[in-house]
């Protein structure tokens, strides 16, 4: 017998039972995306390494540790990509959407990072995203942070989750804050990990949001970036607190915030949770004036955010805000007989020719009623339909109904739609 192959770890299936929930998430954010007039792209799943390099940052964890990268048959150096923001400048770069215009677009994929596997975190994950192009003023922030609110308003969970903001200004503000922070960090050395020894030398900010309750506890102390700010970085984060009030969105001014990647300037902000455990940011973005210049394009102001699906869905099904599983079928056709396969199926087509919305399944395979009435069942179907020679001859279906208290009763095939939708909304 041959060995079984397995998935990859990290690389997690999405079973039938789970998927229907998935497919509730997804149409929520079509739906509320669309509201905002916003665009999908769709970029590759492998690009140049070199986009996540210059983008992310080489000395992140991300393309330090995670990067799935590997040499194709060319000898060119490519990589999964492990995040939506450098793909979608990249595209708008290459397409010509960014340079003097105005671009508002959204994506949903599958991205990859090489992670220690985790409940709500794979190494194959799909994010959910916005970007929006060419939009200077604090106006666009507040936008993209309402329209992430209206997410949760949407799958009711506004209660359960907290909006953190910060600025970390000019890219030459960020960098005398850089220098006052390492000062102060030096004169602690020996209470820094490794980790943040490291981050001390390449990416200093990082250091702000070490994990280590030690670290925590020292970095309380340390020079704030809100002390260091430009003017006009003031003045943008201070309209874009105006607009948030005007708009009833809580939130919190957390001075330690910074985003993992390198890319990011000025407004930065974050959703957590305390219904998740240690996992508690759900859905992160900021402001990146000066990406799509790096990544090769003429400059222009950018701000966005991201959402991990599997992170969202694992809340909403903790929170008990998701439908837990569908029913494969609303409608189940039966066919009691050779003969009658053919009217069963012509049955079947009729009805999803008068409702697109109807899940309607044809038993295959043959069997008694009792067989196929416990097929039914096991389907999830609210109806049975009972075709017989009878039924055949006389033009009939019978109906059953196999929830609630109704009675099974012949319908014409003219009635048939008509007869299913009551049953279905008694």
């Amino acid at each position: 017998m041959a060995k079984t192959i397995q998935a990859i770890r990290g690389m997690n299936d999405c079973l039938p039972t789970e998927s229907g929930k998935w497919q509730q998430v997804e149409a929520v954010i079509r739906q509320v995306v669309a509201s905002y007039g916003y665009q999908e792209i769709r970029t590759p799943i492998v690009e140049s390494t070199d986009l996540f390099k210059r983008s992310i940052g080489e000395v992140t964890d991300i393309v330090e540790k995670e990067m799935y990268t590997f040499e194709d048959r060319n000898g060119d150096s490519l990589t999964l990509r492990p995040e939506g923001t450098a793909s979608a400048v990249r595209a708008g770069n290459e397409h010509g959407l960014i340079y003097n215009q105005q671009q508002r677009l959204w994506y949903m994929g599958p991205m990859f990072r090489h992670e220690r596997p985790q409940k709500g975190r794979y190494r194959q994950f799909h994010q959910f995203g916005v970007e929006t192009y060419g939009l200077e003023s604090a106006d666009i922030d507040a936008e993209v942070i309402q329209l992430s609110a209206r997410l949760w308003k949407q799958f009711g969970i506004a209660d359960a989750v907290t909006l953190q903001i910060n600025s970390l200004g000019s890219n030459e503000a960020r960098q005398n804050y850089k220098e006052a922070l390492v000062a102060y960090l030096k004169q602690h050395e020996e209470k820094l990990d490794e980790d943040s020894l490291r981050r001390l030398e390449s990416n200093p900010l990082r250091v702000l949001d070490s994990k280590n309750p030690d670290v925590q506890a020292l970095v309380v102390d340390a020079p704030s970036l809100m002390e260091y700010l430009d003017d006009e970085s003031k003045a943008h984060f201070e309209l874009l607190c105006q607009l948030l009030d005007n708009a009833g969105i809580r939130y919190e001014v957390n001075p330690r915030l910074v985003r993992g990647l390198d890319y990011y300037n000025r407004t930065v902000f974050e959703w957590v949770t305390d219904s998740l455990g240690a996992q508690g940011t759900v859905c992160a973005g900021g402001r990146y004036d000066g990406l799509v210049e790096q990544l090769g394009g003429k400059p222009a102001p950018g701000v966005g955010f991201a959402l991990g699906m599997e992170r969202l869905v694992l809340l909403l099904d903790t929170l008990e805000k998701i439908e837990q599983e569908q029913p494969a079928a609303d409608i189940y056709v039966t066919a009691l007989g050779d003969d009658t396969r053919g009217y069963a199926s012509r049955v079947a087509e009729s009805l999803r020719d008068a409702s697109s919305q109807l899940r309607v399944m044809l038993h295959c395979g043959g069997g008694n009623l009792k067989k196929q009435l416990k097929r039914a069942d096991k389907v999830g179907a609210s109806v049975a339909l009972l075709i017989g020679s009878e039924e055949m001859a006389a033009e009939q279906v019978t109906l059953k109904p196999l929830r609630g208290n109704g009675e099974q009763a012949s319908v014409a095939l003219s009635e048939l739609p008509e007869a299913i939708n009551n049953v279905l909304s008694a």
